[in-house]
């Protein structure tokens, strides 16, 4: 038998829709600044390895946010892809100021601020934010929003009419489930979709099949900050978000601390989709 949460009281209802407020003042606190620094002359560092590009508008834009989220909301802890850990306090933030920052590097439009709240291990909050396109999602508990349009998603029926979104494989994925394996599964999605992209941003993927201009996603190696406005930015709209462990996480764990997901809109049934990525999901989890 499944146990439902209990359905939030006006309190809890009213503390996420401040909570998500709090979210996007801090994201176009840092539109216009990150706007005016895309596809300038900027240095690019890298941190695990090639793949992994930071810059210094990734780590402004964080202490930014940061600095707004913790005088508005003191009893936060915040949790950024770029500073780590800060604070103590009962709201968690996850916050990935630059989601795509080798897009934003680069010049590719593809980019956006991630900026979900957790309480209780429960999102509450999200806000996606798309400086360049002017597109602000948004989430609390009671609805999703575009712009402040409700926000419903709606996808394809059939996947052999549908468009999936993903970034695998990539080098990690090869390491971690041989070259031959990954590029076999990722023939199988491309030879099953419709159309198969790689943008190269989480968040603004998931957000994309939340608004029904996707109508899939899948990813197997994210962090927190980039999924956890989308998770419920996506299921509010009316969207499907399943978690993957990836052997990383104890199944059953919440799913923004999930390495692994996949996203499909209201409507849309993928057998082939759910078959590859619990195939790739349950290999990584006996090789632990």
């Amino acid at each position: 038998m499944t146990l439902l949460s209990p359905a939030p009281d006006d309190q809890h209802l009213a503390e996420s829709a401040r909570l998500m407020h709090i979210a996007k003042e801090a994201a176009t606190l840092v539109g216009a600044p990150l706007r005016a620094a895309f596809r300038s002359t900027m240095a690019v560092d890298y941190k695990v390895d090639l793949h992994d590009i930071v810059t210094v508008h990734d780590k402004q834009s964080e202490a930014t946010i940061r600095d707004y989220i913790l005088k508005t909301e003191p009893d936060s802890t915040l949790l950024g892809e770029e500073g780590g850990s800060v604070g103590s306090g009962r709201v968690q933030w996850f916050v990935d100021p630059i989601d795509g920052t080798s897009n934003f590097a680069r010049g590719l439009a593809f980019w956006c601020v991630s900026i979900g709240a957790v309480i209780d291990d429960r999102v509450v909050a999200g806000v996606i934010y798309d400086p360049v396109a002017g597109h602000l999602f948004s989430a609390d508990l009671t609805g999703a929003w575009l712009n402040g349009q409700v926000l419903r998603s709606a996808a394809c029926p059939d996947e052999s009419h549908a468009t999936l979104i993903t970034g695998y494989p990539v080098a990690r994925d090869f390491r971690l489930d041989g070259k031959e394996r990954a590029l076999a599964s990722f023939g199988e999605l491309a030879e099953t979709f419709s159309t198969l992209r790689r943008p190269g941003s989480a968040a603004l993927s998931i957000a994309h099949v939340a608004a029904g201009w996707a109508d899939a996603a899948v990813g197997f190696g994210c962090n927190p900050w980039d999924v956890t406005a989308a998770v419920l930015i996506l299921r509010n709209a009316g969207g499907s978000y399943r978690p993957l462990p990836l052997g990383k996480v104890a199944p059953g764990s919440a799913a923004h601390l999930c390495p692994g997901y996949v996203a499909i809109g209201d409507g849309g049934r993928y057998p082939t989709l759910d078959s590859v990525a619990t195939d790739i999901s349950e290999r990584r989890q006996l090789s632990r």
